[in-house]
């Protein structure tokens, strides 16, 4: 069985398709592809790919559509593929569970850097300081009735019950777990998410910040675990421990 990481392609013009296909594969990657959303339904019954790459303007089943149907069962990486001017495909796509997003027409070298720094933060744990390497350690992490579980990234609320996390959505809330008693700037989180420079007003953040807050059920106006400080970034503020 391949060691290699196994990326699904999902995009309805065979131009673009057979074009990552080689560039990725020349890049040690398995390539797998689908035309549209049936022939992507096969392809997962077959595979798990560690990483989606979804077209939005797709016949049939749109991306956004197809996106949903995978977060309904799992939270592998997804990064989809809008067109150059439409920002609000993006923020759906981002709305709706995709872990990050490239315009059109776009760099396959840009396109092999998102996917590489989608793939690290997917499994990523912290080790920057005693303090975090003994965090992180540790299966689950524990903060306002909730418990991380590093492993499986999932939270688990007070009664037990399981939320999964996207990619993104662990990796932020990560950043915060680690961040202490500093506040992380919107430049800071952008380029832990994105692997990449990116203006700091960029809406994609927002959404970010506000797809965890929700998930945590914490008021962003009367915070109890991410504030914003302002002119400096959002803190972290819940109490934190950790157990084994």
């Amino acid at each position: 069985m391949s060691n290699l990481k196994q990326v699904l392609v999902v995009d309805d013009d065979q131009d673009i398709r057979e074009l990552l296909a080689q560039y990725l594969t020349k890049n040690s990657f398995d390539v797998i592809t689908a035309e549209d959303g049936i022939e992507m339904d096969k392809q997962l019954e077959l595979h798990q790919p560690d990483l989606i790459i979804l077209d939005v303007m797709m016949p049939g089943d749109d991306g956004f559509t197809l996106c949903q149907r995978i977060r309904k069962t799992s939270n592998v990486p997804i990064i989809m593929l809008t067109a150059n001017s439409d920002e609000m495909d993006r923020v759906l796509g981002l709305e709706i569970g995709a872990d990050d997003y490239i315009a059109k027409p776009f760099s396959p070298r840009e396109l092999l850097a998102r996917i590489k720094a989608l793939l690290r933060r997917t499994s990523y744990v912290g080790n920057q300081s005693d303090e975090k390497a003994e965090q992180s350690k540790s299966r689950f992490i524990c903060f306002a009735g909730w418990k991380l579980d590093t492993q499986q990234h999932v939270l688990l609320d007070a009664e037990n019950g399981v939320h999964s996390l996207t990619g993104a959505d662990f990796q932020l809330l990560m950043i915060f777990l680690e961040s202490g008693d500093t506040p992380i700037s919107r430049d800071q989180i952008c380029q832990a998410l994105h692997g990449r420079d990116a203006f700091a007003n960029e809406r994609g953040i927002d959404v970010h910040l506000s797809r965890l807050r929700n998930y945590l059920g914490d008021d962003a106006k009367a915070p109890n675990i991410i504030k914003t400080v302002r002119g400096k970034g959002y803190l972290f503020i819940a109490p934190i421990h950790v157990e084994d």
